[in-house]
């Protein structure tokens, strides 16, 4: 056994250098750019939150299950690579042991010889095995040849998955060629449990040649797949973990990340501040958090799959999103870490100088602003990976250095700037709502009113678009009925600002929100009941960001609630068959999904039937992430694709609980009824719109 303890160890000692170095590459790209140090405070800071995702995400594998063939799968073949630690021990032990003794009989002290160890061995390997052949066929079923565009393996490697495939392969025959070995000299540790192991053992011949050669085959694919591993995407059996460490809890979604640079928050009144470093314009900008999301990317697909952009024939998907950046920071890794590129020719100049976004750049901009940031893709990615991230600091660089960014969304800008609106009406205009009601609304002057529990955010949709006007006169009216006192604060409201974040302004932005949060402040404002998903979203996760914390709620979760508690009584049966459209700002980015149903379905009368995409996997409306001041000229429009779901259900009408929503699936509708595609009595309702016709009817 002595040449093969002297083979296994000069294999081991060759791969792990070779793998060493590669790790030692990874780690000095990833840290070549500049720090995000408010990832390692907050993992700090929340050890716990941290502690559980490792256990749910990782060991749990709770996002891969949610699709459950491949994510069982996964499970099991994540779960080899655990436990079959232990026979690369008893592999490693028999060989020196043998080399010492000549007897290859090692088993792990106290527990090398218990059954169960045993038999959890065999098991897990024939899972892997199993796994294995779920994913072949998941590949062979999937497979963009056949798909194309529908695959959501189009753009991935494929060769390296297949070849990772076939290496974890090689590791469970030989596994069980050693294993079936060892038993048959009198060798293996364990007398039951490791059924297949024994059972081998039974038919195969005695002999140490056999035992060796196959403990060196076990060793050697082991070995290779170490290397093929820090060499390819699978790199995220190593990474991933981090990644979710690493990640923004509970997850990517809601509030958008704050403006740094070098690590540091950016102060728009810094004079030492250099606007060039605004945002990502290189891919040299890109903070070791991003790398680690390059590394991570499994080309899976999933991601893909669930975006609104691709499904519409559009150029983004996420996935590539992340692997282009990743190849082209690969291609000019070695420059990156220079500490100097004085020697560099022109050519390799030009690529590390490459823009990460242009019409000749990493990313083509049709790419960057094809996303409604509807948050599909962080919500399916099973390591974490916050493509919406990636897209906002490319978003701020185009904006505030380049001034490039669609020319229809540089008049919201203007109106924003000006009038505090994207539509650029008066802020006058913003209270002529309330005169519309039969009864009084009261209006802040200065100080919220004492006898108030709420302020009414109305936002700019609620206010001054015709059809989000219904929605706010019926939470009015909805909240006056159930007693609850409520002001709104008229011409002092402004844009949250989220029009302007989600488009790259991150300037204007702040400049609205502390304006909004001076005014909230000075008038005692504690409560916040909003319409919008948007203006939720961004009073309730993002003004903290800059000292305005307020307990916020959306509309349909206080109704739901005084429905509840018998403050509002639905009565008068609405006989209709009802099809709700989850928001994305609202349902994925603030996981709520229950509320406006539990108010449809105490409405008597009410057929509900959800669309094949629904909750966390719900297809967005196509107005988020600013595009609602976009032209879509690629493609199908996403709010057609989403109507021409909502149609298959048959509804009488369509619900939603979002300003934007409504005008989106409004005018989807609209040209479907002239098209003669929907009957002319369908239309789209808030929720609440829906509350108020069954509660006013019973009064």
């Amino acid at each position: 056994m002595l040449w093969v303890a002297i083979i296994g160890l000069v294999m081991t000692v060759l791969a792990v250098a070779v793998a060493g170095r590669r790790v030692l590459f990874l780690y000095r790209l990833a840290t070549s750019g500049p720090p995000a140090p408010e990832r390692v405070e907050y993992a700090k800071e929340h050890a716990g939150d941290e502690l559980k995702a490792q256990l749910v995400e990782v060991f749990g594998q709770k996002k891969l299950l949610k699709w459950t063939p491949s994510g069982t799968a996964h499970f099991f073949v994540m779960w080899a690579f655990f436990i079959l630690l232990t026979v690369y021990i008893e592999a490693y032990g028999a060989i020196i042991q043998g080399a010492i003794t000549g007897e290859p009989d090692f088993h792990i002290p106290l527990i090398g010889t218990w059954g169960v160890l045993g038999f959890l061995q065999d098991f897990i390997a024939v899972a892997c095995l199993l796994g294995l052949v779920a994913f072949a066929i998941i590949r062979v079923k999937n497979s963009p040849k056949t798909l194309g565009r529908q695959s959501r393996f189009s753009g991935s490697h494929l060769g390296g998955a297949w070849l990772v495939l076939f290496m974890i392969f090689n590791i469970i025959w030989t596994l069980f060629l050693a294993r079936g070995a060892s038993a048959a000299n009198g060798n293996f540790p364990y007398s039951s449990g490791a059924f297949v192991s024994l059972a081998l053992g039974d038919v195969l011949p005695a002999g140490s040649l056999l035992e060796e050669i196959a403990l060196l085959l076990h060793i050697g694919f082991m070995l290779v797949f170490l290397v093929i591993v820090v060499n390819s995407k699978h790199l995220h059996i190593f990474t991933a973990p981090l990644n979710v460490l690493f990640s923004r809890r509970p997850d990517g979604l809601g509030a958008a990340p704050e403006l740094r640079v070098d690590g540091k928050l950016v102060d728009f009144e810094d004079e030492d501040l250099d606007p060039e470093r605004l945002g990502r314009g290189k891919i040299g900008d890109t903070t070791w958090k991003g790398f680690l999301d390059f590394y991570s990317c499994t080309e899976c697909g999933r991601c893909q799959s669930q975006c609104p952009a691709w499904n519409t024939d559009k150029p983004l998907s996420p996935k590539m999103l992340i692997l282009d950046q990743r190849d082209h920071a690969f291609k000019v890794a070695p420059y990156l870490m220079a500490a100097s590129t004085e020697h560099a020719d022109t050519d390799v100049l030009a690529l590390l100088e490459k823009p990460l976004v242009g019409e000749d750049g990493v990313i083509h901009p049709d790419v960057l602003w094809s996303c409604t940031n509807c948050g599909a893709c962080v919500e399916q990615c099973p390591v974490d990976i916050e493509h919406i991230d990636h897209i906002l600091d490319m978003r701020r660089y185009q904006v505030m250095v380049e001034s490039s960014f669609p020319s229809e969304a540089g008049v919201m800008v203007k109106n924003l700037e000006n009038k505090g609106n994207p539509w650029g009406m008066s802020e006058m205009k913003r209270a002529d709502w309330i005169g519309e009601l039969d009864f009084e609304v009261e209006v802040v002057d200065e100080k919220m009113p004492e006898d108030a529990e709420y302020l009414f955010w109305v936002g700019c949709a609620g206010a001054l678009e015709d059809r989000a006007k219904k929605t706010t006169k019926a939470v009015a009216e909805l909240l006056h009925i159930a007693g609850v006192k409520f002001a709104v604060l008229g011409p002092m409201e402004a844009c949250t600002g989220d029009p302007a974040r989600r488009l790259g302004m991150e300037y204007l932005f702040n400049m609205l929100a502390q304006q909004n949060i001076e005014t909230l402040n000075e008038a005692g404002v504690k409560k916040i009941v909003a319409t919008c998903p948007h203006c939720f979203n961004t009073l309730a996760n993002e003004y903290p960001q800059l000292g305005g914390t307020y307990e916020v709620v959306h509309h349909t979760q206080l109704l739901s609630k005084l429905v509840d508690e018998g403050l509002l009584t639905p009565v008068t049966p609405i006989e209709e068959k009802i099809t709700y459209h989850d928001p994305c700002f609202l349902g994925r980015h603030n996981k709520v999904y229950s509320q406006p149903r539990d108010i449809m379905s105490k409405v008597p009368g009410v057929q509900t039937q959800e669309m094949h995409r629904h909750k966390d996997r719900g297809f967005c409306c196509g107005a988020g992430g600013a595009r609602m001041w976009m032209e879509e000229r690629i493609g199908k429009r996403i709010n057609t694709e989403r109507v021409d779901e909502a149609l298959t259900t048959n509804p009488d009408t369509v619900s939603t609980a979002c300003p934007f929503c409504m005008v989106m699936l409004g005018d989807a509708i609209n040209e479907k009824k002239n098209s003669g595609e929907a009957k002319e009595s369908l239309e789209v309702v808030d929720v609440a719109q829906l509350l108020i016709k069954s509660v006013k009817g019973a009064s």
